[in-house]
Parts: C-alpha cells; sequence; structure tokens
C-alpha cells in the first residue's frame, strides 16, 4: 500500500493489543481508519504532502477504552443541571446544599441532584430529616438519588406532585417508606421514586435537542478519560433520539451503543420493551448502534431487594430468612431473552444477587438450545455463585463487571452491613471468571460511579484496593487479576461485548482508528500507580477529540 494516507503516527510506544501482542512505533490512518502497522521506516512510504504527522516522542498509544455500562447522558444531565453532594454526606450536609441551591437558582420548579450513600436510609426516614429538606427547599420540589440510581428521597412538595400520600399503596416493585405513625418519610425505594420522576418529566418535557447537549457532555468527559466506545445501559426514546440527533451533526465522539428498556422501576421511563424495540432503525445512525435490550432482574442489596441464594444477614424490613425478590419470573424473563434474540438484539440483565444471574443462566441456557445466538450479558456481576461461575463460559456469558464499585467505599460498606461475611467473601470474583474462559468487560456504571475514570478501575482489578489510598483494606484479594488482563477488559473484551469486536478493540489494518495517548506504561509502572494515569490526547475515527488545555 503506497498511497499517502491522512494520518500517520509514528514515534511511539504502540500496544497494539492484537493476536499476538505487538508492540509497534506507529500506524497509518485513512478515512478514519487505520490501514498499516509498523516501524517508523515502513510507514514513511505512506507519508504524502496532506497527511498530517503526529510524532509522538516515544510516547505510549494503546486501543480507545471502553465502557460497557453507564448512564452517560443522566451523568451529562446532572453535571449541566443538577446539584451534587459527595455519598459520604450526612442529612445536614445535604439539607445545606438544597438550601444553597435554591438561593443560588430562585427561578427553578424543581431541585434535582445526589447522591446520597446507600447506608443513609435510617437517617433519611427520620421525620426530623423530612421537616428539614422542607424547610431548606425555599418552596421549590425536590429530588434526590442515592449512589445506585436505584432509590430517591424526595421532599413534599415533590411528593404531592406525584400525587403521593400518607394513604398511598407501595407500586408494584417499589416502597414508600413511612414512620411509626405512618406518614411519609420522603424515602422511596425504587418504583416509588419512579412516580416521582414520571411527574418531573411531565412538568418539564425536554426534546432531542436537550438530551443531545446532555449526551454531548457525557461523551466530552468520556474522551478526556480516553473512552472512545460506550454502551448506555437505560436507553429512552429520549436518550436515543438525542444520540442520533448529535450523530447527525457530527458531535457523537464515539461509539454508543444503546441498551433499550424493557423494564423501568428507577427513571419513569414509560415507551419500554417492544415498543422500543420498533424504534431501534429510526434512531440508528453511522455511530448510535440500538442493538442491546436492559432488563432488570432485581434492585440492590442494601434495599434488600437484589435476589439471593443465601438470606439476607438480618432481612431489614422483610424479617429473617429473606431472600430478596426478582422484578419477573422465570418464564418472563425467557419470553424477553426470546423476544430480543429472535431480533438480533442482544440483552443485557442487571443481576446484583446470585439467585438473579442464576436465573439468567437458566433461561441463556433454554435459549441456547433452540439456537438463538444473541450476546447477553450479566450486568455488574458482583456475585456469582461458584456452582455458576463456569456456565457464563459455556453459555457464551459475558461478564460485565464494575470495578468501580468494589473498592472498599460507602458502596461496600452498605453491603457489608446487610450480606452474610461468607457471601461478601465471595464479591466479584473476576480471577475465578477469566479462568473458566468467561469474556470479561467492564463497566463504570457513571453516575454510580462518581467518575467514569477507567484507570481507577484498572488499578482496582489489580490491586483489589482503594486505587486512591484513602481507605485501607482489600476486598477478596484472591479475585485479582493481572494488568494486561484488565485492559485487555476495558479493550478487547468490551469491544466483543458491544459486539463491535470487528471494528474496535485493537490497532490493526481495518479496525476504526480510535486511540489514547496517555503518560505511562501501563506494563511498567506498579499497579497502585495506574490510577493516575493521564489522557495526553484521545483520537476517535483519525481525529483528535480530546487534548489536555
Amino acid at each position: 500500500m503506497s498511497d499517502p494516507v491522512d494520518l500517520v503516527v509514528r514515534n511511539a510506544r504502540v500496544h497494539t493489543f492484537d493476536d499476538t501482542e505487538t508492540v509497534a512505533q506507529g500506524f497509518a490512518v485513512r478515512d478514519g481508519r487505520i490501514v498499516a502497522v509498523g516501524t517508523d521506516e515502513e510507514l514513511s512510504a505512506l507519508i504524502g504532502p496532506a497527511t498530517l504527522v503526529e510524532d509522538l516522542g516515544g510516547a505510549v498509544v494503546i486501543p480507545g477504552l471502553v465502557d460497557a455500562h453507564n448512564h452517560h447522558s443522566t451523568a451529562g444531565r446532572a453535571e449541566l443541571f443538577e446539584c451534587s453532594f459527595p455519598d459520604t454526606a450526612g442529612v445536614d450536609e445535604i439539607v445545606a446544599t438544597i438550601a444553597a441551591w435554591a438561593q443560588q437558582h430562585p427561578d427553578d420548579e424543581w431541585i434535582v441532584g445526589g447522591s446520597w450513600g446507600s447506608g443513609l436510609f435510617s437517617a433519611l426516614a427520620d421525620p426530623s430529616a423530612l421537616a428539614a429538606l422542607d424547610a431548606a427547599s425555599a418552596g421549590k420540589k425536590v429530588l434526590l438519588s442515592d449512589d445506585s440510581l436505584h432509590n430517591r428521597w424526595a421532599n413534599t412538595a415533590a411528593m404531592a406532585a406525584a400525587g403521593l400520600t400518607a394513604d398511598s399503596p407501595d407500586p408494584r416493585g417499589g416502597q414508600i417508606l413511612r414512620d411509626a405513625s405512618g406518614a411519609l418519610t420522603g424515602v422511596l425505594i425504587e418504583a416509588a421514586g419512579a412516580l416521582v420522576e414520571a411527574a418531573r418529566a411531565e412538568s418539564a418535557p425536554a426534546g432531542a435537542d436537550f438530551w443531545a447537549r446532555c449526551s454531548r457532555r457525557g461523551v466530552e468527559i468520556m474522551n478526556e478519560r480516553g473512552i472512545t466506545a460506550f454502551m448506555d445501559a437505560s436507553a429512552s426514546e429520549d436518550l436515543m433520539a438525542g444520540l442520533a440527533l448529535l450523530d447527525e451533526r457530527g458531535e457523537l465522539s464515539a461509539w454508543a451503543v444503546s441498551a433499550m428498556l424493557v423494564n423501568d422501576f428507577i427513571f419513569g421511563t414509560t415507551v419500554l420493551g417492544t415498543d422500543l424495540f420498533a424504534m431501534r432503525e429510526q434512531f440508528r445512525t453511522a455511530h448510535h448502534l440500538p442493538d442491546f435490550a436492559k432488563i432488570f432482574l432485581d434492585g440492590v442489596p442494601p434495599a434488600y431487594t437484589a435476589a439471593f441464594l443465601q438470606p439476607y444477614r438480618d432481612g431489614g424490613p422483610h424479617g429473617a430468612c429473606f431472600h430478596g425478590t426478582t422484578t419477573m419470573p422465570p418464564e418472563e424473563l425467557l419470553g424477553w431473552l426470546r423476544t430480543a434474540g429472535g431480533q438480533g438484539i442482544g440483552v443485557k440483565v442487571h443481576c446484583t444477587g446470585d439467585a438473579s444471574v442464576r436465573y439468567v443462566l437458566d433461561a441463556v441456557e433454554q435459549v441456547r438450545a433452540e439456537g438463538i445466538d444473541a450476546v447477553f450479558h450479566i450486568a455488574h456481576g458482583q456475585f456469582v455463585s461458584p456452582e455458576d461461575v463456569p456456565r457464563l463460559a459455556a453459555l457464551g456469558v459475558v461478564a460485565e463487571i464494575s470495578p468501580a464499585l468494589w473498592s472498599p467505599s460507602v458502596i461496600m460498606d452498605a453491603l457489608d452491613s446487610v450480606l452474610e461475611p461468607d457471601v461478601m467473601a465471595r464479591i466479584h470474583p473476576n480471577r475465578d471468571l477469566l479462568d473458566a474462559g468467561t469474556t470479561v468487560a467492564c463497566g463504570s456504571d457513571w453516575p454510580v460511579s462518581p467518575d467514569p475514570n477507567p484507570w481507577a478501575a484498572i488499578s482496582s482489578l489489580v490491586t483489589r484496593a482503594d486505587p486512591y489510598g484513602l481507605v485501607p483494606g482489600t476486598v477478596a484479594a484472591d479475585q485479582a487479576i493481572t494488568v494486561r488482563e484488565a485492559l485487555y477488559a476495558y479493550t478487547r473484551g468490551g469491544a466483543s461485548a458491544l459486539g463491535l469486536a470487528d471494528r474496535i478493540g485493537s490497532i490493526e489494518a481495518g479496525k476504526s482508528a480510535d486511540f489514547v495517548v496517555i503518560d505511562r506504561d501501563p506494563f511498567a509502572v506498579a499497579p497502585a500507580e495506574l490510577a493516575t494515569t493521564v489522557t495526553l490526547g484521545t483520537w476517535f475515527a483519525g481525529a483528535l477529540v480530546y487534548a489536555p488545555a
């Protein structure tokens, strides 16, 4: 190949992540795709008068990183329009944040934000907390998410907007927490919070341009972290319309795979399942691929809504021997895998308890026997029974793991408070999954994790410790994996999980020219140093989409 190209990257240390783990000096790009990989001397023949030559001075290059599970538009919206406080904040700090926001935004009807910590349920359910929130909100409606995005704390005005009273029944899949007298506390578990989310959306409808703006901000943040492909794990009609518009404008600087919501007891989405599937081609563009469905099969352990094989430590409000429940019976789950998989739509299933994981594996075993070869993900993969670990590889089920959520943290403390020690000892069995031959991909679950930074996650995958050194200790250290395995989970594993293995995940001829320049060689530094890796440049389809100021 001797015709001049658009771009030549040279004088670099390029970890290609190809099948032979080639380390090259550079590569050439034409029309957004890599056409050659090799030495500087080999690539020089492809340089013409119009070729852009990037001499990286020996810097390290890796393929663009893949975030296999996030809520990028929700995160972008939060950064642009919502108030925030750390998940370590107590009631007083949260209330003070709301009071300040109300004063700074006098014309806003709603105050929305987060995230309160999973261990704060009891404190927020105290009647004095709601009284303080009401007093601080200056007559505005307030709706605050917890650190899992599954639960809400609302003030009295927001609950009134949703028609909630002390006599309101608990919705299916949710709970309205009340105090000893039966009065509302404002704490709303899962589907109960979705009622207020729906009321907010109805009072402040937003079109495709709004959602495009939210997506653009989310993608900008990801590009800064070296992410050039992602799956949004809760895609609605609005979100897909925003992504399609963004790509039509030439402003979508990442591969965006949408997982269309089958059920929703969190976000208040109304168009779901097959109605949403019918819209997928309407919103398909060159870089927006609505090729997955998303099922919430259970909730989260701190709210006692995840389904486990072993009972919770104390059962919480449900009493002893409570295992949690799933959102649908096994036959309904099986039906959705048939419906989606039969149309070539992959399915990501949210499972935070090991009983839910088993339900999925049983259902996948059935549809595989029926000849359905769609891609299936178990999302989060934090608790998998040892008996079920080999089944993921055998059934071709992707373990989409959430490394940002297991290092010592508020979330880990909340899990530890409700689960038995022997269950916690098996959390995130990544070593076992890889040893069994499972395809592993990483998802940040951002903004559940406060930052989609892959490098903090990669560090914790290897060390099983807090990547920033703020909290001592490790979590199930025997499940640590290697740096190379962690990086593969963020590159080739992620590409495979998104159904894009033929387009991204490595630096090879024929693939999209998505790559990241970083300030250190990840194979030449201590794993604890990976968390502070700095992105020096992110390129998508041969174009520079992020450079430090």
